[in-house]
């Protein structure tokens, strides 16, 4: 099975011909020119109550028929939604407004495809076509390490060694930060020694005589009673498939938490599923091989149509779930598919393989974060999908001003 999986990986990852009319140059990441954002004020709010119900599903989000119809957004509705929200480890707030510059305005470049199938409601469509990682081999390597918890029961994505993009739902429901987010902490995956424990140092000799040579008849009674329990525990788990080397996390603490005001309205309007993204700072570097952030293709420039994404869904305790699919629709801030996924993998980072320009290698980046599943109107009828939030230009500028600070130059992406 896990031969299988190494050869669908990297057979699904490295797709280069589709159908035999698109070749390997048209699946390049093309440069392109990065606003920028600059802070202009930061004011401080008060601190958030924390008290939100977490909220996967939003009430109302308008659809891809509805998203045509919309005008395009001025420039300063647009400065409106990319000032953002911070939340301090110690529960204060700020609220820093921004200046967008050097933005172009382009026209709306929605396109759909056409006789996407009629779904029911539900995150796994027929046939489970996830994967779950167990392989040490991919769980501790690229991409797949990039992969990490959240303590709010989502997953996230490393972009830094500092920093973990992630939906803004998993914090936030669009009025207050939820329950649990106030001592938010990050999962990073790591491998459990064998035997599922630490290490003793030294021998069991050694252990004797630093806790005074011979035994007692005290302390041979304990150690029996210890080995009975040991065997009691073996038993109690005869039956059961434990992998040796079985993943664990390594949990971090949150230093502060940025979310766009397109989606911490505060209750001045609905949350718009076009900015479910947040940027996590960890109090602590990691060390791991993170994923750069790519800006976001259109269908037809996705190999094979193809996106992948890896997450912690919840039918699959503590496990990594891996899947590809295709992408069925897309608007100008939204991806639209069918992945297999349950709770749990929302705030996963979807990433494709392009070749870098002017080179021979390829590069994994991150081009959306998945937001979950989602009922949209189309043609005024209720339809469901799992969406993705995509990285555009501006979301890449405001995610970059939010790793780098002020002195954020990110001209191209």
């Amino acid at each position: 099975m896990e031969n299988m999986l190494f050869w669908l990986i990297c057979f699904t990852l490295g797709w280069t011909i589709i159908d035999g009319s698109e070749m390997e140059q048209d699946f390049m990441w093309h440069l392109r020119k990065i606003p920028r954002l600059v802070s202009e004020r930061t004011f401080h709010l008060t601190s958030p109550t924390f008290e939100a119900d977490a909220k996967m599903v939003l009430k109302r989000a308008c659809g891809i028929e509805c998203q045509k119809e919309l005008p395009a957004p001025s420039l300063l509705e647009l400065e409106d939604s990319l000032s953002y929200e911070t939340v301090f480890e110690n529960g204060t707030r700020t609220l820093t407004r921004v200046k967008v510059q050097g933005l172009v305005l382009e026209p709306t470049q929605n396109s759909t495809t056409k006789g996407a199938p009629v779904r029911r409601k539900r995150q796994v469509y027929g046939t489970d076509s996830r994967f779950s990682i167990s392989d040490k081999r991919f769980l501790t390597n690229f991409p797949f390490n990039t992969a990490v918890k959240l303590s709010t029961g989502c997953s996230g994505i490393l972009i830094s060694p500092n920093h973990v993009l992630t939906a803004a739902h998993c914090v936030h429901d669009g009025k207050d930060y939820i329950k649990g987010s106030k001592k938010l902490r990050v999962g990073l995956l790591k491998m459990r020694n064998k035997g599922g424990g630490k290490k003793r140092r030294g021998s069991k000799k050694s252990r004797r005589e630093a806790n005074g040579g011979d035994q007692t008849e005290g302390s041979r009674v304990n150690l029996k009673e210890r080995a009975k329990a040991g065997r009691r525990r073996k038993e109690s788990t005869r039956g059961q498939t434990v992998a040796e080397g079985r993943p664990s996390f390594q949990w971090t603490r949150v230093k502060h938490t940025h979310i766009p005001k397109g989606w911490a309205t505060g209750g001045r309007g609905d949350a718009a599923l076009d900015y479910d993204y947040a940027l996590l700072e960890l109090k602590r570097a990691h060390k791991k091989k993170y994923m750069e952030l790519g800006i976001s293709p259109t269908i037809k420039k996705l190999p094979g149509g193809m996106i992948h994404f890896s997450g912690f869904d919840h039918d699959r305790a503590d496990q990594l779930v891996y899947r590809f699919c295709s992408v069925s629709d897309e608007s100008n801030d939204l991806l639209y598919q069918y992945c297999d996924a349950e709770s749990g993998s929302t705030g996963s980072g979807i990433y494709l393989r392009l070749k870098e320009p002017d080179k021979r290698n390829w590069k994994r980046k991150i081009i959306a974060v998945y937001s979950g599943h989602q009922w949209v109107d189309v043609h005024g009828v209720q339809k469901d999908y799992n969406v993705a939030v995509r990285i555009t230009p501006l979301k890449f500028a405001q995610i970059c001003l939010w790793i780098h600070g002020a002195e954020a130059n990110c001209t191209y992406g």
